[in-house]
C-alpha cells in the first residue's frame, strides 16, 4: 500500500501502471505530480502551490466550495485559493483535489452523472459525520475523500465489463452474500479491489485505501485481529452511515449493505438507532449544500 510519503520501488510501480491499463483505471491527473513535487520539498511554496490550483477554474472554484462546507464547521472564511490552502491544509487539500478530479476522468453518461451526484452527497454526509460525532474521530477530509473515492471502482467495472450493470443490479439486491462475492461470481476482481488500485495509484493515504478495499467486508469493521487499522474501520463505518442517510433522506439508491453492516457500525461509532435517527433529521440541511 503507497501513499503520498512513500512511493514504491520502480519495479512494482511498472508493474502496477500494467494492472491499471489492463483493467483500465484512469491515469493519475499531472496536477496531483505536480503538487506531490511541490509537497515533497522541504519548503512548500504555497505561492506556487496556488498558481497551480487556480489555473484550473472548476477545480479552484470547487476547493473554496469545500473549504467553507458544512463538514469542516466553516461558514464562510475562504474566500480564493489562498485562503482555502490555509483552511485545509496542504495534505487535506492534495486529498480534495484528487476527488475533485475524479469525476473528470470518466466520460458523461446520465447513469455516471446519477452515481457522482450520490456519491457526493454521501461524501458531504461523511464528512459531516466525522464532526459531529464525537467518538470515534475521523479527520472531516479523509472521510470526505473517501466518500468520493469509496465506489470508484464501479464506473471503472462498467467501462471494462459489459454485462457488469446486471451483476451490480443483483449486487443491490443480495441480502446474504457480501456485496464483492456476487461480483466475484461473474468476474475476476470486484470493485473494492479496483477501486483500491485506483486510490492507490492517486496517492491516497494508506488508511482511505484500505477503507476502499474493505468497505463491505463486516469482519473488517467487527474485529481487530481482522489486521485493518482501528482508523480505516473507522472510516468504513462513519462511509457507511452516511450512505444509509443518503438512502433515507432521497429515496434514491437500493442497497441491501446497511442490513448486513448496519449493527457493525453503529456499535463501533457507538451511535444507538435513535440517534442516527437523529442526525437523519440535521443532515436535510447538509445535503441541501451539495450542488
Amino acid at each position: 500500500m503507497t501513499s503520498p510519503s512513500t512511493k514504491p520501488p520502480a519495479s512494482v510501480v511498472s508493474v502496477l501502471e500494467q494492472t491499471l491499463k489492463d483493467i483500465g483505471i484512469p491515469t493519475r491527473p499531472v496536477i496531483l505530480d505536480l503538487i506531490d513535487a511541490e509537497m515533497r520539498k522541504e519548503e512548500p511554496d504555497s505561492m506556487r502551490l496556488e498558481q497551480l490550483i487556480s489555473a484550473d477554474v472548476s477545480l479552484s472554484a470547487s476547493l473554496i466550495k469545500m473549504a467553507n462546507s458544512a463538514y469542516f464547521g466553516r461558514h464562510g472564511r475562504a474566500r480564493g485559493v489562498h485562503d482555502a490552502l490555509q483552511v485545509l491544509g496542504l495534505k487535506a487539500t492534495s486529498r480534495a483535489i484528487a476527488g475533485l478530479s475524479l469525476r473528470k476522468a470518466f466520460p458523461t453518461t446520465p447513469r455516471l452523472e446519477r452515481f457522482w451526484n450520490a456519491s457526493a452527497e454521501i461524501a458531504v454526509l461523511s464528512g459531516w459525520l466525522a464532526r459531529v460525532i464525537e467518538k470515534p474521530k475521523v479527520r472531516p477530509d479523509e472521510a470526505y475523500t473517501y466518500g468520493l473515492f469509496r465506489d470508484c471502482g464501479i464506473p471503472v467495472m462498467l467501462q471494462r465489463f459489459p454485462t457488469y450493470e446486471q451483476t451490480l443490479t443483483r449486487a443491490n439486491d443480495e441480502l446474504v452474500l457480501p456485496y464483492t462475492a456476487v461480483e466475484l461470481k461473474d468476474f475476476p476482481t470486484d470493485h473494492t479491489m479496483v477501486g483500491c488500485l485506483l486510490a492507490q495509484n492517486w496517492w491516497l493515504p494508506e488508511e482511505v485505501c484500505l477503507a476502499i478495499r474493505h468497505h463491505h467486508d463486516v469482519r473488517a469493521i467487527d474485529q481487530l485481529e481482522s489486521g485493518v487499522p482501528a482508523l480505516t474501520r473507522h472510516i468504513v463505518a462513519t462511509g457507511q452511515t452516511a450512505e444509509y442517510i443518503q438512502q433515507q433522506l432521497t429515496g434514491l439508491g437500493h442497497t441491501m449493505e446497511w442490513s448486513k453492516l448496519g449493527e457493525s457500525c453503529l456499535r463501533l461509532l457507538n451511535l444507538t438507532e435513535d440517534e442516527v435517527a437523529a442526525l437523519c433529521v440535521d443532515a436535510v440541511e447538509v445535503l441541501k449544500t451539495v450542488a
